[in-house]
């Protein structure tokens, strides 16, 4: 893995990122491969943006937070992370192949990885607490352990009876698409149902090794989703994440969410206004397929969970209709059913109760 001074030595850096590489607290690292990606000479290379420095990073904005999701206030137990009632996030590892300039946990980069004694401690939290049916394995990105070690991780918690899915948070795909071997693939798919979500942010990452290493997950029954962080300046153009859509689908990788820009200290130059985001979904409606276009989705600061943003195509509703807008502007009504009742009579013969599941 290339460091700071690595870093240096392949690109041509410009005064503002020499600058920033000697005052950022956050490492600055990257794959030969990743780094392979970046332009030698232009500081403006979406790849380069995301693994150099830059001055920016030292100023702090305002709302921003050490801890964005208020992460740390929802962990009952260490590394292991509770928010939502029927899926946890368990912090495998702090260290990742590519330290994303982006990058929402920042703080934990450094910190000791997840011990056997706290795999174990999670692995009871989950087993005591049975609402919990997806576990989500992150980090730092664990398909930097050994598969051994991954598969070990992975294992504690398919163990658990009504544990039904498991997910793995990871970027190699991305920055080091050589990880993704057969030994891997085999070992992911014994634990199925199992999903991968990677994250690729621009165009420019979707190279033939890339896309070898995500058609190697599929074609090995893991099913890949993208998560896509907008970053200012960098994707936040409808050409350019329209293009990066598209590219995904043929990978048979799913776009899932596209990320707002978490509120962590230092990183306001990479944030968008929440109506561009909006702005460039509503440019994407009706000219990509809808396959192609993921949630909009904020994180809210400190804690309060997920919520999506969409463009607001209803122009009125009332009982007897709608009047909708659709891409272009033009406005159609939509006639409302008169019966109203929605409730479903079979509901409790199914599931033996009136209990929403």
């Amino acid at each position: 893995m290339h460091g700071a001074q690595a870093l240096a030595a392949h690109l041509a850096l410009s005064e503002d990122e020499r600058e920033g590489i000697t005052r950022a607290s956050f490492p600055a690292s990257a794959t030969p491969y990743y780094l392979s990606l970046a332009d030698r000479d232009d500081p403006w290379c979406p790849v380069r943006r995301q693994i150099v420095p830059s001055t920016a990073e030292t100023r702090r904005g305002r709302g921003e937070l050490a801890d964005p999701l208020g992460e740390d206030r929802d962990m009952p137990v260490p590394g292991l992370v509770h928010r939502y009632p029927d899926r946890v996030l368990f912090l495998a590892t702090s260290r990742c192949s590519a330290y994303c300039r982006h990058c929402t946990r920042r703080r934990r980069t450094g910190a000791p990885g997840a011990s056997a004694g706290a795999l174990e401690r999670a692995a009871a939290y989950v087993r005591a607490h049975r609402e919990v049916r997806d576990v989500l394995v992150s980090g730092g990105d664990p398909l930097l352990l050994p598969t051994a070690h991954l598969t070990r991780v992975l294992r504690a918690f398919r163990s658990i009876p009504h544990v039904e899915i498991l997910r793995v948070g990871t970027r190699m795909p991305v920055t080091n698409p050589f990880r993704v071997t057969g030994e891997l693939v085999a070992a992911l798919r014994r634990l199925a149902p199992l999903f991968v979500i990677t994250h690729f942010n621009h165009p420019k990452e979707v190279t033939a090794q890339a896309r070898a290493a995500c058609e190697a997950l599929v074609d090995g029954g893991i099913p890949v989703e993208n998560q896509t962080v907008l970053l200012r300046r960098l994707n936040s153009s409808s050409r350019i994440l329209g293009d990066l859509f598209r590219r995904l689908l043929t990978m048979r990788v799913r776009p899932y969410y596209l990320h707002q820009m978490d509120v962590a200290q230092g990183l306001e130059h990479l944030r968008t206004p929440l109506e561009e985001g909006v702005a460039i979904l509503a440019a994407l409606r009706g000219t990509i397929s809808g396959l192609a276009i993921p949630h909009l989705a904020v994180d809210l600061p400190g804690g309060g969970g997920k919520v999506t943003l969409q463009p607001d195509y209803l122009v009125s509703l009332d009982a007897r209709q709608a009047v909708l807008r659709n891409g272009r502007g033009k406005t159609y009504r939509y006639p409302q059913p008169v019966e109203r009742d929605c409730s479903c009579p079979y509901e409790s013969t199914f599931y033996g109760s009136s209990e929403v599941r």
